[in-house]
């Protein structure tokens, strides 16, 4: 259960407060409570009346160590008594899995609550923390800029139409260097958070049962969001943190196995890419997009520090391509249902004049854990605890691409190719063709 049973019971007003801060309605958390409770009265029903059977079993054995017949009437109406006790508490029984699954389903609904420092409300009251690099705004140069997606296309490594036309709208193909380009991206991302920052990678399935998307919390929020092959119950990953997270459910770490930090590449699959007719052009939201993802396992009184060093690992990435960023404090109603709080990242692309989110990272605290009965213990012998996870984009490549395209391009139609990336694509300007 995301939120605990204990928390429900001792901090019912926290739950209440974390809910309305994050738009939802409040109100969930009464009827949790309340159907909490029918579940208490019919487990302690349950109790009294074996308690009850367990005293007739023994009338029944000291009446035939008396000497009465184990087949007369008197055991009879006792045997018949039990048995009857039996059908109520088998009834009872029935009663409490379903209240339990009720209970669960709302459990699982119950926000996990913002941290105090989180600002409340929307977009509107999103804080600023930091920002690197200067953002390329027009009319610092004699030519006009142009969107990323006249650009890839006048270079020929950008196919809208091929994508469209193999799979549907919101999917893209990349052409020659474009690909190469896809692939770089990965690889320095990679070797970036492995060889500076130390993480361990892992290559995960793309495919995920019920169980992990419920874990990570996509069951059941997300469930609209999510491509789903029914006929095998599986779910096509929206990001790399559902099968890197489930890594370890249902296991208890020891303390010198923390942390477990992982970085993983996968592309990602969202059935919702946007609003009907907003960023419909170029590739600011499509279906299926790359990215590399950095997932944490922390001691509880570690996550705070973790999720800075997290975030600054995203940044690097950022600042190796030289990409203008800002650092947000997402507010309540920006966060999703099961981060307590989360830092975006946000890239400066000068072709649409807009900030681009290319990543977020989030610190779940216990909420994720919970969900997914991942503990740690912190000494031999000692009662397992729950631990925290935290997961951030270490980055998307969709928008970072847009925005690399729209930061690079050159007055005479071509793009300057990022230092950083020039060993990985052999060249260090891509000319349209016939140039």
């Amino acid at each position: 259960m995301s939120v605990g049973l204990q928390r429900l019971r001792d901090e019912p007003d926290v739950l209440r407060l974390g809910t309305a801060a994050k738009g939802d309605d409040p109100a969930i958390v009464d009827q949790a409570i309340e159907v909490d409770t029918r579940r208490r009265a019919l487990l302690a029903e349950a109790d009294d009346l074996r308690r009850q059977r367990n005293l007739i079993s023994e009338r029944i054995e000291q009446a035939v160590r008396g000497g009465a017949d184990p087949r007369g009437p008197e055991v009879a109406a006792v045997r018949s008594e039990a048995a009857a006790l039996g059908e109520r508490i088998a009834a009872l029984e029935d009663a409490t899995e379903a209240v339990e699954a009720e209970l669960e389903e709302l459990m699982l609904r119950i926000p996990n609550p913002p941290d105090p420092d989180v600002p409340v409300g929307g977009e509107e009251a999103n804080l600023l923390v930091r920002a690197w690099g200067e953002p390329l705004v027009h009319g610092t140069v004699a030519w006009q800029r142009r969107p990323h997606w006249e650009v890839a296309e006048s270079l020929g490594i950008l196919d809208l139409a091929a994508g469209a036309k193999v799979s549907g709208s919101g999917f893209v193909v990349w052409r020659g260097i474009g690909a190469t380009l896809q692939r770089a991206l990965i690889d320095l991302m990679l070797g970036i958070h492995v060889r500076e920052h130390g993480l361990t990678e892992i290559w995960a399935p793309a495919l995920v049962n019920a169980a992990s998307a419920r874990g990570t919390g996509q069951l059941p929020d997300k469930e609209s969001q999510m491509y789903a092959v029914e006929n095998d119950g599986l779910y096509l990953v929206p990001t790399a943190e559902v099968p890197v997270t489930n890594i370890h459910r249902d296991e208890v770490l020891a303390s010198g196995d923390l942390p477990r930090r992982y970085v993983a590449y996968t592309p990602c699959f969202r059935r919702e890419a946007g609003a009907a007719g907003k960023d419909t052009r170029g590739i600011l939201r499509v279906h299926q997009f790359d990215k590399v993802e950095m997932v944490f396992f922390e001691r509880p009184a570690d996550s705070d520090a973790a999720l800075e060093q997290l975030t600054g690992f995203a940044e690097t990435v950022l600042r190796w391509l030289g990409l203008a960023y800002r650092v947000v404090i997402l507010a309540t109603r920006e966060m999703g249902v099961t981060q307590a709080k989360t830092y975006d990242l946000e890239v400066w692309a000068p072709g649409v004049e807009r900030w681009l989110e290319v990543s977020s990272c989030s610190n779940f605290r216990d909420y994720q854990a919970r969900r997914m009965n991942v503990r740690w213990r912190p000494e031999p012998g000692a009662k397992p605890e729950t631990l925290h996870t935290l997961n951030g984009s270490g980055v998307a490549l969709a928008r970072t691409v847009a925005a690399l395209l729209e930061t690079y391009q050159q007055e005479d139609g071509s793009l300057e190719v990022p230092e950083v990336l020039r060993p990985f694509l052999g060249v260090d300007r891509i000319a349209p063709p016939g140039s």
